[in-house]
């Protein structure tokens, strides 16, 4: 009898348990769902692809993603842009995952190191990461032991050999079992899984994410707005390029042709579309700008008030040119590490390269414009001075003109033509300059050139007789 109370007793301690577990169970919340935040690393790394992972990194954060996976596939690009992606992603708290689909050379290989986990595709590849020139000439070694620097650091954070990264760069390190051969270390997928550079092969990102283990999970992928793709659009160095002869082109025919609206209004747009963008991602600051304001000030400084070309239109081209360049570059200020010198030496290059060729194609258009009559035409002073239309050149009678008065028979800035007793001559205003039609009166012969100054204009002539 006792036993048989005591089965019974333990028959329901057990089902009480069972009970209990299955109703703690049932209470239990489901597991939350992992998010997923996917962009596409696709093109040149450049300034295009840094504004894409800032933005990828800020909203990810913002939706509180679980996972950062990047989609990669690129045969590198400019060093300084990659470095900002990569410190970026190291001092991200998300988890950051990259999946190379084919390629991540040279640039792409720093930034996929930089990430937390590296999932392939078979066929890819990551390495090659020597630092090379435009023409795809191998640049000095002090770009190269920077380069080894970025790679060497880059995986002793994300706890990868070090010694395999900077292989990457220079062919003489040496790496047993690695490099054998004393090339450039490039990995297959296959290699990259056995060196510890590849945590998993995978053929697409459904299956990166089964092969970490996660089944319950939401893909967000980045949208980029049109908004967005202007800017990217806008701040690529050749973009700029563009803009920034646009700019100088504008401002050097608003200067020979006074008044004429159009060129200083196309360079004013230009200057909109180069400056916004760049200041909307916080890499022109308000000073930068000034600085190319106040130089366009000191150039028109020189041109209308100043005869001659001294220091002050030199400053004013120095001042546009740092302008220009200023705002291409994060503000680095004083800092002079060689990965700040090379986005300040990158910028300040496409703008000289650029205002050059401005200067040089505006002279061209300007003596294939205004050769002969044209449409633009009116935008020169004379195309031909011909004699038998009252043009004539400096004789004996020119230092009597002192004291006469005429008409400026075009605006002088501060050289132009005037009239004096039917006939045309060349002048040069004594002060600033002077519009079409006003009155003037000869103040002193000097260098083979009468100096006027203005005294009215033709109503005032009329009135006064």
């Amino acid at each position: 009898m006792t036993r048989i109370y005591f089965l019974r007793m333990i028959t329901i301690l057990f089902l009480l348990s069972l009970l209990t577990v299955t109703c703690l169970q049932a209470q239990k919340p489901p597991e939350r769902k992992k998010l997923v935040y996917t962009f596409k690393i696709s093109d040149e790394i450049g300034k295009p692809v840094w504004f894409k992972t800032k933005k990828a990194l800020t909203e990810a954060a913002a939706i509180k993603a679980d996972i950062i996976l990047i989609h990669m596939n690129t045969y590198g690009g400019l060093l300084e842009s990659a470095d900002s992606v990569r410190t970026a992603i190291l001092n991200t708290k998300i988890p950051v995952w990259v999946f190379i689909d084919n390629n991540a050379a040279s640039a792409g290989a720093l930034i996929s190191i930089a990430c937390d986990s590296i999932y392939m595709r078979e066929g890819a590849n990551i390495g090659a990461a020597t630092v090379v020139n435009q023409t795809g000439e191998q640049l000095p070694d002090k770009y190269q032991s920077y380069m080894r620097a970025l790679m060497r650091s880059t995986a002793q954070a994300t706890g990868r050999n070090p010694d395999i990264a900077q292989a990457m760069v220079d062919p003489r390190i040496h790496v047993e079992g690695v490099n054998d051969s004393g090339q450039v270390v490039t990995f297959t997928a296959q290699e990259a899984l056995k060196h510890g550079y590849c945590n998993a092969m995978a053929e697409n990102i459904a299956e990166v994410i089964k092969k970490a283990g996660i089944v319950n999970y939401t893909i967000h992928e980045q949208q980029l707005t049109t908004t967005d793709k202007l800017i990217s659009f806008l701040i690529s160095p050749v973009v700029a390029g563009i803009l920034i002869i646009i700019i100088v082109a504008g401002i050097y025919f608003e200067f020979q042709s006074p008044g004429a609206a159009f060129p200083i209004l196309i360079a004013i747009i230009a200057a909109l579309f180069y400056f916004a963008p760049h200041y909307l991602e916080g890499l022109a600051a308000n000073w930068e700008i000034i600085v190319f304001i106040l130089g366009v000030i000191l150039l028109a400084v020189e041109i209308f008030a100043i005869p001659g070309f001294g220091i002050t239109g030199i400053l004013g081209i120095f001042m546009m040119l740092m302008g220009l360049t200023l705002a291409m570059i994060d503000n680095i200020y004083f800092e002079f590490s060689p990965s700040a010198l090379a986005k300040l030496s990158e910028a300040f290059f496409i703008v000289v390269i650029a205002f050059f060729i401005s200067i040089i194609g505006s002279l061209y258009l300007t003596r294939k414009l205004f050769a002969g009559k044209t449409f633009f035409g009116d935008l020169a002073l004379v195309a031909t001075q011909k004699k038998e239309e009252g043009f004539t050149s400096a004789d004996a009678s020119y230092p009597d003109f002192t004291g006469k008065t005429g008409i400026a028979n075009t605006m002088l800035r501060p050289a132009g033509k005037i009239i004096i007793d039917g006939m045309l001559y060349d002048a040069t205003a004594l002060t600033g300059y002077i519009d079409k039609d006003e009155l003037v009166e000869v103040v002193k012969y000097e260098a083979a050139q009468l100096f006027v100054k203005k005294v009215g204009n033709r109503k005032w002539l009329m009135e006064n007789g």
